[in-house]
């Protein structure tokens, strides 16, 4: 149940993700929020306080203030952090619960939890099942594209797309083009591939809402085919928040389609010859902010869907 009184506080809530973290917590009843006056809000000493006042803090911060909050924080409150900074850090918990009992033990039992990026959280619920079980090398040569909604990207990029006013963005954009997107450092790291893939992220003018897909050649797994990687994730991903989905609108897949929820669907298509991995989610929802409750809860001792939209 949802009954422990709880104080928090949201370092950096007038973002995206931390304005909907609050709404989560809008609608809980047993918590208390810390609130700093306009004034405060980027005022270390007040931020300090508010931080050791709390029971659990969420950063919805860049990486370097991130890392500003963590060295203010004494050792007994629960810092959440959605930024990129810890993602890699074996201090931290990696929050995708779904992963595996030892992710999901170290979430229950740490005072400090990173969240996982929106692009990877996708990318690694399809990619860690598979080399965990011997389907894939760490060796093997991955590619991967990520259709996401421009929310993903700030306050600066919300404005410019619904100010309507430049004509590229109208049209899907790929971006990332590099190859040194931030969230590689952390697809590598907690799926245990050896490499990076070739990763090909691209935003839309659609204001939530994701869609990754991972290619694959059957000749590249080590054992098993199409069917024997749907039989896998039909048992890995059960729940309520993580779930395998033979589901597609008509032929086609919709990446808005689970907007608002806080869930995961992962589904496989494709033949015996030819495979696509693909995780649709809300790149606010279980891509940032619900995934960021789920821990809360999980930390807390909580119902673990306490206040998710599923």
């Amino acid at each position: 149940m949802c009954n422990k009184k709880t104080k928090i506080f949201i370092d950096g809530s007038a973002g995206t993700t931390g304005l909907r973290i609050y709404e989560r917590l809008g609608a809980m009843e047993d918590i208390e929020l810390i609130r700093l006056p306009e004034e405060e809000r980027k005022s270390p000493e007040a931020r300090k306080r508010a931080i050791n006042e709390s029971d659990v803090t969420f950063l919805c911060l860049p990486d370097d203030a991130a890392r500003e909050s963590v060295s203010l924080a004494g050792d007994d409150v629960i810092i959440i952090d959605t930024s990129t900074a810890h993602r890699t850090e074996s201090d931290f918990a990696y929050g995708f619960p779904e992963l595996s009992e030892a992710h999901r033990e170290k979430i229950k039992n740490s005072k400090r939890i990173a969240v996982p990026g929106c692009h990877a959280g996708g990318f690694i619920a399809l990619l860690y099942p598979l080399i965990e079980n011997g389907f894939l090398s760490p060796d093997a040569h991955i590619s991967c594209h990520s259709l996401t909604g421009y929310s993903g990207g700030g306050k600066k990029m919300i404005a410019e797309y619904e100010a309507g006013e430049n004509p590229y963005l109208k049209g899907p954009r790929q971006y990332g083009l590099s190859q040194n997107h931030k969230h590689l450092k952390e697809m590598v790291k907690i799926t245990g591939l050896s490499g990076a893939p070739v990763f090909c992220p691209i935003v839309a003018d659609f204001y939530s809402g994701m869609e990754v897909t991972v290619p694959l050649f059957a000749s590249d797994l080590l054992k098993g085919g199409i069917e024997d990687i749907k039989n896998l994730y039909k048992e890995k991903y059960n729940s309520d928040i993580v779930k395998y989905v033979e589901d597609e609108e008509e032929g086609f897949l919709s990446s808005v389609k689970y907007s608002g929820k806080d869930f995961m669907r992962i589904s496989v298509y494709g033949n015996e010859e030819r495979i696509i991995l693909v995780a649709r989610y809300d790149n606010l929802g279980k891509g940032a902010s619900g995934a960021a409750i789920q821990c809360m809860n999980i930390a807390l001792g909580k119902e673990e869907k306490c206040s998710l939209e599923l």
